[in-house]
């Protein structure tokens, strides 16, 4: 080789660890980061509320009643003498529990049925689409009104409505996505080598459908929440005494002009959370879009 031959070597970029990626486009955001930190304090909140509330938010105080905000209550008290700071912060339990526990039921019913449609097809994506489409012909809150009106009042039968109510909107996306992944030529291979139909779908097909679907978690959780307190401030979600954020703007609502913190406080509740939940869940959307990769 000549001595004047110049030999130019590129190097190859270095590998960044996927898991640093998700992070990095994640925490990219400032409106992401204050959604996290709102959602860490609404969870510590709701877990150490016992811890934190400084009255028992039930005791009723009738030399307490409507009290204006003071070193005593931050807030003020309600119409019973309860004060309003501590019955936000037991709120919060109840409504992270119906979030879960609603979104829970909606997430695993949701994700069979639109595997089962997605994977075998034919009749069986023909009667669970078409029964699908028929609950999405009622709008969500609309849907969880009616079955909570006729399984009745509680915090058991308005998860169970709610519940119901969210599942067509998770057999649609897993079914859409087991639509386009079961043609990769991955799943023809199992398929080939003898690969029973539930090995496939829940280690090969299930796997890759469940990035977006934890996306649709994340940002349904706000949506859940907000229809609950819809539910409870129309009467029909949670019964009293116990402490929700939609029956204290109920219950704060006639005397809104000479006590607003009665229905602000928990409204301004409602809206944070809410909020927090959808910009994380836009934030991991972000993150864990393989359409995205490589552009941040």
């Amino acid at each position: 080789m000549d001595d004047n031959t110049t030999i130019s070597l590129i190097e190859a970029p270095p590998r960044v660890s996927e898991f640093r990626r998700v992070v990095r486009v994640f925490f990219s955001r400032g409106v992401v980061v204050f959604g996290l930190v709102i959602v860490i304090v609404f969870l510590l909140t709701a877990a150490f509320a016992p811890w934190i509330a400084p009255y028992d938010p039930y005791k009723q105080d009738f030399d307490q009643l409507l009290q204006s905000p003071s070193w005593q209550h931050w807030l003020g008290t309600d119409t019973l003498g309860r004060d309003t700071l501590s019955r936000i912060i037991y709120g919060s339990r109840t409504t992270l529990m119906v979030g879960v526990i609603a979104l829970g039921i909606a997430a695993i019913v949701g994700m069979i049925l639109g595997l089962l449609a997605g994977y075998f097809g034919r009749w069986t994506y023909n009667v669970i689409m078409r029964v699908m489409d028929a609950l999405m012909a009622f709008p969500m809150i609309l849907l969880a009104l009616v079955i909570a009106s006729l399984l009745g009042g509680g915090l058991r039968n308005v998860m169970i409505a709610l519940g119901i109510a969210l599942v067509p909107g998770y057999a649609r996306l897993m079914c859409g996505q087991v639509l386009s992944v079961k043609e990769n030529d991955y799943i023809v291979a199992e398929h080939s080598l003898g690969a029973s139909s539930l090995r496939i779908m829940l280690k090969h097909i299930f796997p890759n459908c469940l990035p977006p679907f934890i996306v649709m978690i994340t940002m349904m959780m706000g949506m859940t929440m907000l229809a609950e307190a819809g539910l409870s401030y129309l009467g029909i979600g949670i019964e009293p005494p116990a402490a929700a954020w939609g029956g204290m703007i109920s219950d704060g609502y006639s005397r809104i002009t000479r006590n607003p913190l009665l229905s602000f406080a928990p409204g301004i509740a409602i809206m944070l959370v809410v909020f927090s939940f959808n910009m994380v869940g836009d934030g991991l959307r972000d993150a864990l879009d393989p359409r995205l990769r490589g552009t941040f």
